[in-house]
């Protein structure tokens, strides 16, 4: 079974993925090979460089993020840009770790952008990782060190809550304490793998 996995950020998506790891899933975390494909050296980073100039590399090669992120974040047409060259390079590289997975084992991708990119038909089930945006901005600030003007932002920049919740097939609440976060995602989990 494949199981897409998305909450806007903050949400607290990278939690559920780690509650989902402790359980027995394999998780696919497009953020991760997001920063994979674009490793100095590769082909991922030649082109965002070629499309955004150099001025997005720090001192040693790196692809500095924040950079990159101040011109895409503000900019949906550079925003749509930027995806073009990553999310076949991410989409190719998690087919490759799926096929590596034994049969039986639940596979979840965690893709934050599964809605905006109009990924969620393509998985067996969808679960969301919700909560109200005000959270979200809160978390964002307190937690990212971003300013609340930034994390409204990246908030904004995401799909609205609605679009997200109407692709669910389970929609995980973490408003509540970790335990019951824990509890809702073995729920799930369950109901997934029984």
């Amino acid at each position: 079974m494949q199981v897409g996995l998305t909450g806007g950020v903050a949400s607290g998506k990278s939690t559920v993925s780690a509650i989902l790891r402790d359980l027995g899933a394999v998780v696919v975390d497009a953020d991760a090979l997001a920063r994979e494909v674009v490793e100095p050296g590769t082909p991922g980073l030649a082109a965002v460089v070629a499309e955004f100039g150099p001025g997005i590399l720090a001192d040693d090669g790196i692809l500095d993020r924040a950079a990159l992120g101040a011109l895409v974040f503000a900019d949906p047409e550079r925003r749509a840009a930027l995806e073009a060259i990553i999310h076949p390079l991410v989409r190719a590289r998690a087919a490759e770790i799926e096929q590596s997975v034994p049969e039986g084992v639940l596979v979840v991708h965690d893709i934050p952008l599964l809605v905006e990119t109009g990924q969620s038909g393509d998985f067996d089930a969808v679960i969301v990782v919700d909560v109200p945006e005000d959270v979200q901005v809160r978390r964002a600030a307190r937690d990212r060190g971003w300013t609340e003007a930034e994390a409204r932002s990246r908030v904004e920049a995401q799909a609205p809550r609605t679009e997200r919740l109407a692709a669910a097939t389970y929609v995980v609440d973490n408003t509540g304490t970790f335990e019951d976060l824990r509890h809702r995602v073995t729920e799930v989990f369950e109901k997934l793998t029984g």
